[in-house]
């Protein structure tokens, strides 16, 4: 730290005569100080005042400067993308501040607000970067310069004069006369601060203030800044007076509207509130308006013009009315129904889906010959990934109709249907009616996807909102809470898409025309991957089929055991996968290999997956192969059936549903009232206890059509005969042993296929289903239709040599004199019930 003697290095050299100094005998500045960069800075010499540090250097450098002299050095910065750990001279500007801590509070762990006195202004000679601490700054005094008196004695007194005139018109201000009168003679500069820090102005003009090294500029400036605000002061004075007279007994609200209107006034600017309403007025006038809603309106803007603009209730009627302006009333696009492009669309974007096709051009060949606004809700249901989102588009293109497409995943607010009443802050209307805004026209193709998974909560049931929506008879005046006044959605084609058909409310799916949209076989895929998703990913990529194509070996492997679905969105995705690979060596500028083989899969995509899922290889006791309709398509299921001493009890685990587990109970007794028919021990089950198990237990399962499996791998357990590997089956079960019909038969058969299985159990009943199912999907596959557990233990069960007649089967007799160790199926014997295998 610098002595008193070597103040002179901070002053400025003499100047000549008739100049007077500024004195700071009392201010010995050290020669290093820590440093707080500002980001504005609006202090100021003799000026007390606080600022707030919450980064760790600047309250670093508050906390160390207490424990010594207190000093601190404020500099603003540059520009905010400095490296706070590398500052540089060249990053501040070159005024600064010393100023000393007279006190600080902690307001929370990262928060100081600090109170300073200004000392003097100083320039920034070299900022030193401290690894373990915050910056600090070498510094020198800024040099007040030396101004002849007869120049600037005429600013001061004329900064007086103005700046009394302020107070007057300011009441309040932070000003001792006093010491404003005895700076006058004393301290001119330090006057100068002290009023630019009594001006209410923004903190940037202040800095700028600051900068200023001549004494005379900156009183010019400071008259500059008291004579704009001494006149806008005035005007306001003015404007208040002019109100005052006009106002009388108005209410006090009105105030803000007609200052307003005065400022444009003295101006000489039109009234923006008469612009808003003028052009509102004519968008009104061009917007044709159904008879029923015109009055509405009409009063609605009547309302706007005589309330003054700042309320609450003219923004909420300004948003109304924009709407009602902004929606579709009689815009419409002319369709064209033909028939023939629109078979063209639909084969240019799908592959297969024969006979849903058929369907949607029977649809629109109804509409084109009965333009009829009645037409039936059709409804895609079906697994994930197989393009139901993507036939609605199909068809807007064909009737050359807008498409909009609203999301009811999670939906659980009525109101995101309905919209919400103008009363609520933030109101807005339902989904319906912004999806036609965004349409621009009344008649778009609107689909509403996954409607299955619509929720319900205390705000309401979205589903019950949609019956007024989709209901042919009541859509013609749909009210939207927050446009309260009828819409026509009766030229709107609504197309609805669900993966799980069961989950739609049932008053709403009574509407519905229900379109199945099943998955896709391996043939199927193979040319959805050619003609759509390769091509596709290929031009994502910035790749050509000339230049990258896939082996038909390695596009089926990819099908088959990187993919486990019914529909092709995975299959998309390993695709863009391929494609990604190729796309890094062209931009490498590599030699690009044009096929991709089945061989390189492994190194690009991973290791196949799913490989558990496949078939058994071995036949094993009291393991049946079953199969199951999942949200995502078929798989497969093992069903698994242990004994073990005990007295009869049967456990089910694998997370089942109630259903299924009511399944598995039919299916044990049942077998437990055939015992005798079949030859089993008496004591066999009074003696075990039964485990059944379906593994991935994480996953839930539910349904009865597993019963047949159930049933057919406790039979295994008890008779010792193993179950055929490359078996499945499907078929609920009675308590008389019938085999009912079950759903997702093809799902379920596309899954055999894909676990590699040749032959599927049907129940006999699914005939008709089975008639209607593509060829494709039954080739490989042998389907024995079944009507009863006796028929299914027959296909189901390996079997050695007959008993002799008489001979009783009993598991537990492991003994040399017992009977064979293989011993057949007993059903195939005629017994006393008649020839086993007939429908009991």
């Amino acid at each position: 730290m610098k002595d008193s003697n070597s103040r002179s290095n901070f002053l400025p050299p003499p100047g000549p005569e008739l100049t007077y100094e500024l004195e700071f005998d009392d201010i010995v500045l050290p020669e290093i100080i820590n440093l707080i960069p500002m980001a504005e800075l609006n202090s100021f010499p003799q000026l007390t005042s606080s600022i707030c540090v919450e980064d760790n250097n600047s309250r670093q450098a508050v906390l160390k400067s207490c424990e010594t002299d207190g000093y601190l050095a404020l500099f603003a910065i540059k520009s905010f993308n400095v490296d706070t750990n590398n500052l540089t001279k060249e990053d501040f500007f070159p005024v600064g501040v010393a100023v000393r801590i007279v006190d600080f509070n902690e307001v929370h762990e990262n928060l100081l607000k600090v109170t300073i006195q200004g000392m003097c202004r100083i320039s920034l000679d070299e900022v030193i970067n401290n690894a373990q601490g915050p910056p600090t700054a070498r510094l020198s005094r800024f040099p007040e310069f030396k101004v002849r008196a007869y120049n600037i004695d005429h600013l001061i007194l004329e900064a007086r004069r103005l700046f009394a005139e302020v107070i007057k018109l300011i009441p309040g201000l932070p000003i001792n006369l006093f010491k404003l009168n005895q700076l006058l003679e004393e301290q001119p500069a330090v006057l100068a601060d002290l009023i630019m820090a009594a001006l209410p102005l923004k903190p940037s003009l202040k800095a700028q203030f600051l900068l200023i090294e001549d004494l005379e500029e900156r009183y010019l400036q400071l008259l500059k800044h008291l004579t704009l605000e001494l006149s806008n002061r005035r005007l306001g004075q003015a404007v208040t007076e002019r109100i005052e007279k006009s106002l009388g007994r108005r209410q006090k609200e009105l105030q803000l509207r007609e200052q307003i209107k005065a400022i444009r006034a003295e101006l000489g600017e039109e009234n923006e509130e008469f612009e808003t309403h003028r052009d509102l007025a004519d968008k009104l006038a061009g917007t044709l308006l159904p008879a029923e809603v015109r009055p509405t309106v009409d009063r609605e803007f009547q309302r706007l013009k005589n309330m003054p603009p700042q309320s609450s209730e003219s923004c909420v009627i300004l948003n109304f009315l924009d709407w009602i302006v902004a929606l579709p009333w009689n815009t419409s696009t002319e369709e064209t129904a033909d028939l023939k492009k629109a078979r063209q669309i639909l084969d240019r974007d799908h592959y297969g889906l024969t006979k849903v096709k058929q369907r949607l051009l029977e649809f629109l060949a109804v509409h084109k010959l009965t333009k009829s606004h009645k037409a039936p809700l059709l409804c895609l249901t079906g697994p994930p990934g197989v393009g139901k989102t993507s036939l609605g588009r199909s068809v807007a293109e064909a009737l050359d109709r807008k498409f909009v497409r609203l999301s009811l995943g999670g939906l659980r607010d009525e109101a995101e249907i309905r919209g919400h009443r103008r009363t609520y802050v933030g109101a807005r209307p339902g989904r319906i009616i912004a999806g036609l805004k965004k349409a621009g026209v009344n008649n778009p193709v609107f689909l509403l996807d996954e409607i299955d998974k619509l929720g319900t909560g205390p705000t309401g049931d979205p589903a019950a909102a949609l019956l007024e929506v989709l209901d042919p008879e009541q859509n013609e005046t749909f009210t939207d809470n927050f446009l309260e006044v009828p819409f026509d959605l009766s030229n709107v084609l609504f197309i609805l898409t669900a993966n799980v058909l069961e989950h739609i409310p049932g008053p709403l799916r009574d509407r519905l025309e229900i379109i199945e949209v099943d998955g896709y076989t391996l043939d199927e895929k193979m040319n959805i991957a050619r003609r759509h998703l390769w091509p596709k990913e290929l031009d994502r990529h910035g790749l050509t089929i000339s230049e990258v194509e896939v082996t038909d070996e390695a596009l089926e492997n990819i099908v088959c055991s990187y993919t486990w679905e019914t529909g092709c969105r995975e299959l998309g995705r390993q695709l863009g996968a391929l494609a990604r690979s190729r796309a890094v060596a062209k931009a490498e500028a590599q030699p690009l290999k044009n096929l991709v083989e089945a061989s390189e899969l492994e190194d690009i995509l991973g290791l196949p997956k799913r490989q558990e899922e496949r078939r058994e290889k071995m036949a094993q006791t009291g393991v049946v192969t079953g199969l199951a309709w999942t949200p995502g398509g078929g798989d497969i299921m093992f069903v698994e059936a242990v004994a073990m001493p005990g007295q009869g009890g049967v456990s089910l685990t694998g997370q089942l549903g109630e259903v299924m587990k009511e399944s598995a109970q039919a299916a044990v007794s049942y077998v437990r009232s055939r015992s005798n028919d079949w030859l089993f021990s008496d004591d066999w089950f009074k003696e075990h206890d039964l485990h059944i198990h379906l593994p991935h237990g994480a996953i839930p399962k539910d349904g009865p059509s597993a019963g047949v499996a159930l049933a057919t791998a406790v039979v295994s357990l008890v008779s010792g005969f193993k179950v055929k590997p490359d078996l499945a089956m499907t078929g609920e079960i009675s308590l008389r042993g019938l085999v009912l019909p079950v759903g997702g038969l093809k799902e379920k058969l596309l899954a055999a296929k894909r676990a590699g299985l040749s032959t599927v159990l049907v129940p006999a009943l699914n005939q008709p289903e089975l008639a209607r199912l593509p060829k494709s999907i039954a080739e490989g596959l042998n389907i024995v239709p079944v009507t009863n557990l006796d028929q299914v233990l027959e296909q189901a069960l390996i079997t050695g040599e007959k008993l002799a007649e008489g001979e009783v089967f009993n598991p537990l007799d492991k003994s040399e004199t017992a009977p064979s160790a293989t011993p057949p199926p007993p059903w195939l014997y005629q017994t006393n019930l008649g020839p086993l295998g007939a429908t009991t």
